[in-house]
């Protein structure tokens, strides 16, 4: 299902920008007034979700007299779903949340499911209202969700590096439960691995590891068995090089307590690193000879790949992570959220004075014309 002329033109005016375009004519460098602008080669919308949202706009373009659901938001980007809730979507949970509930749900409704797809529990609601679903779930996220099923199938363990309260971790660890004996625990970093690694070397205190991991393990988890035999996923936007050296850490704990001998009956790895999200922060990295004054990472708050690339520009340039050209408050002010945290700050003299290197990029739920309205708001300067 593609969108017709019309819509096309609709996604065309809300999401393309000419300045953007004319950045990546240009080599995607751009010089204009005394700024630099160095756009990083790879950034913004990826495949999955240029699907997502044109499958989102053909749906309201087939159905325009249906109630059209989405369960939850379609990406991590406040425009793109502003722009759905301006169309007559209704979200059924999430920051947008309506007042129709699942259980309100009838025969005559459209369900979307988001990129990142959706529970099984979720799902299996609509589906018994007899909706009718459009699914856009990324085909790297379907991927993961065959590599963790094939896991369950030979009695493994899934490790999820990733965020156990993402709606991506949540869909995939839905699929682990899928089989009676599956069972999964979520790892959000290398600290969090390494104490699971610790247990499956020298075992430890079970109700302190439980307490520990509460919120990131399967019903009935129990680390003295379920720690046996372990197969590695990770969430598509997590940073890459950390969910490989997490694979590696674990492999090292499976092989110093069963020997390489029996390895392979023990751990498995297979690569479920989606690449458009290696493509953008390999990218960030090439920037780090360019002499930045500083970096402009453009993308929803929280889009869990657009923090990451706010960690890897922040390892050699002062970043700020905005969501949209509103935040750039004035020449002397920024409004950004700091790695790390939650809250937003609002941070002075950001822009210096006389020749300047920005360095800019984007998350993978980032619109282009939001990233050059950023542009055009800091040439405006001067």
């Amino acid at each position: 299902m593609k969108p017709g002329n019309a819509m096309q033109d609709i996604l065309s005016r809300q999401y393309y920008s000419h300045i953007i375009a004319r950045i990546k004519k240009g080599g995607n460098v751009y010089s204009k007034n005394g700024i630099t602008f160095y756009l990083t080669d790879s950034f913004g919308f990826c495949y999955g979700v240029d699907r997502a949202v044109d499958l989102a706009y053909a749906t309201r373009e087939k159905y325009p007299n249906t109630r059209l659901f989405l369960t939850t938001e379609i990406i991590h980007n406040p425009r793109v779903n502003k722009n759905l809730l301006e169309m007559g979507y209704q979200f059924l949970t999430g920051p947008y949340k309506g007042h129709v509930t699942v259980d309100e749900l009838t025969a005559e409704d459209v369900v979307v499911i988001p990129a990142f797809g959706t529970d099984l529990q979720t799902l299996k609601r609509v589906l018994d209202k007899g909706c009718q679903i459009v699914d856009t779930t990324c085909g790297s996220v379907l991927n993961i969700w065959r590599r963790v099923e094939s896991y369950i199938k030979d009695h493994f363990t899934v490790v999820i590096h990733g965020k156990h309260y993402h709606e991506e971790t949540q869909a995939t660890s839905s699929r682990v439960l899928k089989n009676p004996h599956g069972k999964y625990i979520v790892v959000l970093n290398m600290k969090e691995a390494d104490h699971v690694a610790h247990y499956i070397c020298q075992g430890g205190d079970k109700e302190t590891f439980l307490k520990k991991f509460e919120k990131a393990t399967s019903p009935g988890f129990d680390p003295d068995h379920d720690l046996e035999k372990i197969g590695l996923a990770n969430q598509t936007t997590m940073l890459g090089s950390e969910s490989l050296s997490i694979a590696d850490h674990l492999k090292k704990a499976m092989l110093k307590r069963y020997g390489n001998k029996t390895l392979s009956e023990h751990f498995l790895n297979f690569d479920t690193i989606c690449s458009a999200t290696d493509d953008r922060q390999n990218a960030v990295m090439a920037l780090e000879g360019k002499k930045l004054n500083l970096m402009i990472v453009v993308g929803g708050y929280n889009s869990s790949n657009t923090n990451q690339l706010c960690y890897i520009s922040s390892q050699f340039a002062s970043t700020y992570h905005i969501e949209n050209f509103e935040d750039i408050l004035s020449s002397e002010a920024i409004r950004h959220k700091p790695h790390g945290q939650w809250e937003t700050v609002v941070t002075n003299d950001w822009l210096p004075k006389g020749p300047v290197n920005i360095g800019v990029t984007a998350g993978a739920s980032t619109p282009d014309k939001v990233v050059g309205d950023v542009v055009e708001k800091i040439l405006s300067f001067r």
